[in-house]
């Protein structure tokens, strides 16, 4: 009896940690259960599986409680079966092989206290991408990465910060006005710019790292989810083709970042393709997809990958695109509901009217 109770305990416990989530605040203690989903979703199963040695056919309330607990395990299931192969590719495959099409990107999470250099500059030269985002990037870290990038990278723009907000982007291809943007906070910053493709086409890029929803960082998540959804309205009104990257401190099912991508109008190449958990590169157990590559229909896949441990708390983000316009209309999304549009212009009066 002792076992089944504790069992019991265990469950009420995986109930309501997927409850919590489900309310409507933006506190750092509601949404920081967002994070650990895929590790819920294998607790919750394994709470039910030992629940069902001591289940009692004859009591109505195990009856009740199993139900709860399946309902619970499926719920969470749908939110992470996407990243999976059971799931169909949102962005499919490249079909052309022309070199001129390609274009490989890149994003690192440096971790600006991290001293060791050489194992991002090894993964750089091994991946050799064509656009590089560092995140986390104060002075000392661009001036000790110089050699590497002056060489080979022609287009830069660079904001050293020492505010673990630092941001650099570098690029093989032109960079056209690059700007540097404070969206929310003016120690915040984004970058914003367009890019001339191999082959003469242009496109439109926003690298992103707002902050999370932490007690040391910000105790809401309100700042987090106003930055996305500018970016989600700047790229639904865009009518470049657009990629959007960067750390974005959230998780890939997480209801702000479904929001974002569906108002957005692009697409989660991890779809069908796996989780990429990006962060913490210094947990076995502790493990969630955080830096993200978004891209529009015109873009397919060659290759998703994350990159080797650099001595940071995030593992890099890389992967190989392929300009493929022609063959958007077979990966449109759905475009954005009343509801959904009308929920990002609400986050957004909502924080301006708190900070005017």
């Amino acid at each position: 009896m002792t076992l089944k109770r504790g069992l019991f305990a265990l469950g009420i416990l995986a109930i309501l940690l997927t409850l919590i989530p489900l309310i409507a605040a933006d506190y750092w203690w509601i949404r920081i259960f967002d994070f650990p989903h895929t590790q819920l979703t294998a607790f919750t199963f394994i709470v039910i599986a030992f629940y069902f040695f001591r289940f009692d056919i004859r009591w109505k309330h195990d009856y009740l409680f199993v139900s709860i607990m399946l309902a619970c395990f499926v719920y969470q299931i749908n939110k992470i079966v996407p990243y999976t192969s059971l799931y169909p590719y949102e962005v499919l495959n490249a079909e052309h092989e022309d070199a001129q099409k390609h274009l490989s990107l890149f994003t690192s999470n440096v971790l600006q206290s991290n001293k060791e250099r050489q194992p991002l500059i090894d993964e750089l030269k091994s991946k050799d991408p064509d656009i590089l985002l560092l995140c986390e990037a104060n002075a000392k870290w661009l001036n000790d990465l110089r050699p590497y990038t002056s060489k080979n990278y022609s287009y830069r723009k660079e904001i050293p910060l020492d505010n673990t907000y630092g941001m650099a982007l570098y690029s093989k291809m032109p960079l056209i006005d690059p700007t540097v943007h404070y969206i929310i906070d003016k120690e915040i910053p984004s970058i914003h710019t367009k890019l001339i493709l191999k082959t003469g086409d242009t496109i439109q890029i926003y690298a992103i790292h707002p902050t999370p929803p932490m007690p040391q960082h910000n105790p809401k998540s309100s700042d987090r989810d106003a930055e996305m959804m500018i970016i989600s309205h700047k790229s639904r009104q865009n009518k470049l083709p657009v990629i959007v990257m960067g750390d974005f401190n959230d998780v890939a099912w997480s209801n702000t970042t479904a929001l974002f991508k569906a108002s957005s109008t692009l697409l989660d190449p991890r779809i069908g393709r796996g989780f990429y958990n990006t962060f913490s590169a210094k947990s076995a157990l502790m493990k969630w997809p955080l830096d993200h590559i978004f891209i529009s229909p015109e873009f397919r896949i060659r290759k998703m990958a994350m990159g080797a441990d650099i001595n940071s708390d995030h593992y890099p983000s890389y992967a190989e695109l392929s300009f493929e316009p022609k063959g958007k209309n077979e990966q449109l999304p759905e475009p954005p509901s009343k509801r959904q549009l009308k929920n990002v212009a609400s986050q957004i009066e909502d924080y301006r009217d708190q900070n005017d």
